[in-house]
């Protein structure tokens, strides 16, 4: 078959290496490779791109016969090095095989985006890859707002640049505890307005939401706060409505999932809440409004020119938990709760303000993928 790594830069030993963003390009194409994920199990269990297949680097060569050889292969570690040999080795035996540069480091920090037009608005979804977290630029004429934005402002910086836009306020969704959240960087950077949730306990100034506030874009496009009290995931979840074509939900309801509700050690009273959340607040709205969240689960297959979402109408016949009774549903959403996320205590405590920790020690509390939904 012909080489399709050949022209790619080498690496170590002179392997051929593909870049994270690359590979993001690739997967849900049909020019997706095969990924092997040469670390050992408990690290892939911690932390991996879905769809990996699993073999560690010191049984390749018993079972290398698992590998396929109509289809290029990307090798996955840490952060190269032990991709590189993996690589190396399979490409001595008839692989097409190239080592993804950086390793999961590199993943972690891979974004990218796709946009549609709704309302009046181009709402443009950033996704973070390697962390399953969506964000969204909502621009018209001459300026935007961005909802839910990482750490790496740059990346909406320059997504606004591109369009023309000038970012004038920016919000968060609720006090995120997986990540670290951008907003209040990109509004210094930017000197837009930054708008939260006072529900949540933020130690840092900030313009409060008030429920049923309004923010106007030029052409009669518009944000509004449709639900200032969604509580739930956290006591300040907040829901943003764009018409009532577009809802952008945070962590109360996913694609495929909810919210939950475990995060603050009052699980009952907040499955309660957020029973209430989704009967009154999200699931009233038009079956055809399309829900776009602020995570993704490794389950969800993502494809390069299709946001990450689904329309109401499609998630209540998709969640049964959806439609189960307030009772029901809190039974259900307590027998799913999960492990916390790493270090959930040092996130929230630094995006609440009240940790003040060196650029690189920020970057490696949020290291993993999301564990927000139940």
């Amino acid at each position: 078959m012909a080489e399709r790594f050949g022209g790619w830069p080498g690496g170590t030993r002179g392997v051929p290496e593909i870049s994270a963003d690359e590979l993001a390009r690739l997967l849900g194409t049909e020019g997706e490779p095969f990924l092997l994920d040469v670390r050992e199990a408990e690290e892939v269990e911690a932390w991996a791109i879905p769809g990996v297949v699993h073999i560690p680097l010191g049984e390749l060569p018993a079972r290398h016969q698992e590998v396929p050889r109509d289809r290029p292969v990307v090798t996955i570690c840490a952060a190269g090095g032990r991709s590189t040999v993996a690589a190396e080795w399979l490409r001595s035996v008839g692989v097409e095989a190239a080592s993804l540069a950086g390793g999961m480091g590199a993943w972690g920090q891979v974004y990218d985006a796709v946009a549609l037009e709704r309302a009046g608005a181009r709402v443009i979804q950033v996704r973070r890859r390697g962390k399953g977290c969506l964000s969204y630029l909502v621009g018209a004429g001459d300026r935007a707002f961005v909802i839910d934005p990482s750490l790496d402002t740059w990346v909406y910086e320059d997504l606004a640049a591109e369009e023309g836009w000038r970012i004038s306020d920016v919000f968060d969704t609720h006090l995120h505890a997986d990540h670290l959240s951008g907003a209040r960087r990109l509004a210094e950077e930017t000197g837009a307005t930054l708008h939260l949730n006072p529900a949540d306990a933020f130690e840092f100034p900030f313009e409060p939401l008030a429920d049923g506030q309004r923010f106007e874009l030029p052409g009669g496009a518009s944000l509004s706060v449709a639900a200032i009290h969604t509580p739930g995931h956290t006591e300040g979840s907040t829901l943003y409505l764009l018409g009532d074509q577009v809802v952008l939900t945070g962590d109360t309801l996913f694609v495929d999932g909810v919210g939950r509700p475990d995060l603050a050690e009052r699980a009952e009273e907040f499955a309660r809440n957020l029973h209430r959340s989704l009967q009154q607040r999200v699931l009233s709205l038009p079956e055809d409004a399309l829900v776009l969240p602020a995570h993704y689960s490794e389950q969800v297959r993502v494809h390069p020119e299709q946001p990450v979402g689904a329309t109401l109408g499609e998630l209540r016949q998709r969640l049964e938990a959806l439609g189960l009774p307030e009772d029901e549903f809190v039974a259900w959403a307590a027998a799913r709760t999960t492990p916390r996320p790493p270090n959930y205590v040092r996130i929230v405590q630094a995006n609440m303000g009240r940790l003040a920790l060196a650029e690189d020690a920020l970057r490696q509390l949020e290291a993993g993928p999301n564990r927000c939904a139940a």
